[in-house]
């Protein structure tokens, strides 16, 4: 494996025809993954580096897949912030049908849509995005990047993978053993390969014209971007 440059064959999930109970099974699988090796709250660590202490927030994830990143948020996030409510972007239909049958307990509304097209009445505190990054080719990233920053009133941040071939090499052993999905088993793996050096993102930001940010490695192999508006 060559792990010097980012992979740059499709996952399974981005192309057309895939039954619904199949994008079901990821889903669920993918949030588990993410509350056992600390996605979730390296999510939530991005909200509050963002949120300070105002109370009313508005906070948007594109990408947003089933909704268990924003879920996250509303748990360890809405005792206190009385005000917060969500905006979840995805293209993808049968994602966000099960975001809906979640049950949530602050204002959310879902939208069947490419983020580049959605367009605020009144824009959201706070936009981010986790494992959504690694889908896109560099100029797609570069649009995306501009895009938060021009939505977001405080500021996004972004949740994604470290490319390095522990984390390839440790969720394609896991995945392998405990994964009931073909999706998982195939797209884990291949998302570590289409994952990020830090080079790269530095570089990718700085083509954006972005220059307020900090970038944070995390267990397990993950970058947390911080955009300030």
């Amino acid at each position: 494996m060559d792990f010097s440059v980012r992979a740059d064959s499709l996952e399974l999930l981005d192309q057309p025809g895939i039954p619904a109970r199949d994008i079901q099974r990821n889903l669920y699988e993918l949030s588990i993954i993410n509350q056992k090796l600390g996605g979730h709250a390296i999510t939530v660590d991005g909200f509050y580096r963002l949120a300070k202490k105002e109370k009313n927030l508005h906070v948007c994830e594109i990408g947003c897949g089933g909704g268990d990143n924003l879920k996250a948020i509303e748990k360890k996030a809405g005792g206190f912030y009385n005000g917060l409510s969500f905006t979840g972007i995805d293209i993808n239909a049968d994602c966000i049908h099960v975001a809906e049958n979640i049950r949530w307990e602050k204002p959310i509304h879902f939208l069947v849509n490419d983020y580049k097209n959605v367009h605020f009445e009144s824009k959201p505190d706070i936009i981010f995005c986790s494992l959504f990054c690694h889908h896109f080719r560099e100029n797609d990233l570069i649009d995306m990047f501009r895009w938060m920053a021009e939505n977001a009133r405080h500021g996004f941040f972004i949740n994604d993978l470290h490319r390095h071939p522990v984390a390839y090499h440790s969720i394609r052993i896991l995945t392998s053993l405990f994964s009931r999905s073909y999706l998982v088993k195939n797209d884990a793996p291949l998302s570590v390969m289409r994952g990020f050096k830090k080079n790269e993102l530095q570089a990718l930001l700085k083509s954006s014209g972005i220059t307020n940010y900090t970038i944070r490695w995390r267990w397990a192999f993950r970058w947390l971007v911080i955009v300030l508006s």
